[in-house]
């Protein structure tokens, strides 16, 4: 298991004032993982994989800023391989940011890789407009 694994299996939920602002946003099935989102949120840091189809994971460590209110901004810095020119920041609102953390820990509950969703990248490389 690596350190980045061992730190998403020892999250612990956030306190139910923490919640309570951002459950409007999701559905029941996001609900779920809300606590344990808003958990790694705080750790204002996420290390994983890009996995890219028929190849090995391209490591990446993602950074971001924490605000407490869903409608403040995230700014969400990653750097994929190390690589200094391979750096992509996106600004988000934290309930669009949380969102994605949940989706990583969907997938990780499923896969056990870490990794964000399609959706998330398409947002990182400005492919979605």
């Amino acid at each position: 298991m690596t350190d980045a694994t061992v730190a998403l299996t020892q999250l612990k939920p956030a306190e139910k004032r923490e919640i309570g602002v951002y459950i409007p946003y999701y559905d029941e099935k996001k609900r779920k993982y809300l606590p344990y989102s808003i958990s790694l949120y705080k750790e204002k840091s996420l290390e994983g994989a890009r996995n890219i189809d028929g190849g090995d994971g391209i490591p990446f460590v993602a950074t971001w800023n924490v605000s407490s209110l869903p409608a403040d901004l995230t700014r969400c810095r990653v750097q994929f391989d190390g690589n200094a020119d391979l750096s992509y920041e996106v600004i988000l609102c934290n309930h669009e940011f949380i969102k994605y953390l949940i989706e990583v820990l969907q997938n990780f509950s499923r896969t056990r890789t870490i990794d964000f969703s399609q959706e998330f990248y398409k947002r990182l490389l400005h492919l979605d407009h």
